[in-house]
């Protein structure tokens, strides 16, 4: 029993790809400021039992991933930054509600938050490497079953 997690990044970074929207797809939070045009990165956040649903056997895991969206603040014309933000966010969001088992590799995405922040975005702002990037973190909660084997 495992997480299976190379799978799980597998798809999220695959529906992302697939959108054909991003210049680059990061399956980790980079530690130095992407380049110019539309950047996501993947990456998990916290990880522990998904509380209610699993069984006597084994443990259910909610895993809570973040998808930053970066787009560089400082461009022309400024009015578009938002809109390019929010419509590579619906897009995603629309990819992972339309596929929430990814492709096979977990239970759900918890689309509505049955155990913990439901799928979620929040727009805000990024200095990195000195320059100021335009950003919205998703929130992606996967719940995975019988990830984790329960012994007495």
């Amino acid at each position: 029993m495992s997480l299976g997690i190379a799978d799980v990044f597998d798809s999220l970074i695959s529906h992302a790809k697939q959108l054909g929207i991003f210049d680059r797809v990061n399956q980790h939070e980079p530690t130095n400021a992407p380049g110019n045009g539309l950047t996501a990165a993947i990456w998990s956040q916290t990880i522990g039992p998904a509380a209610g649903a699993s069984g006597l056997a084994s443990t259910t895991v909610r895993v809570e991933f973040w998808v930053r969206v970066y787009l560089p603040a400082l461009q022309q014309p400024q009015d578009g930054i938002d809109i390019a933000i929010i419509d590579a966010v619906d897009q995603l969001m629309a990819a992972y509600s339309g596929d929430f088992d990814l492709d096979d590799t977990v239970r759900n995405v918890d689309l509505l938050g049955q155990f913990g922040t439901p799928l979620s975005a929040r727009a805000g702002y990024l200095n990195q490497d000195g320059r100021q990037f335009r950003t919205m973190d998703i929130v992606l909660p996967v719940i995975i079953n019988d990830a984790w084997e329960q012994t007495a």
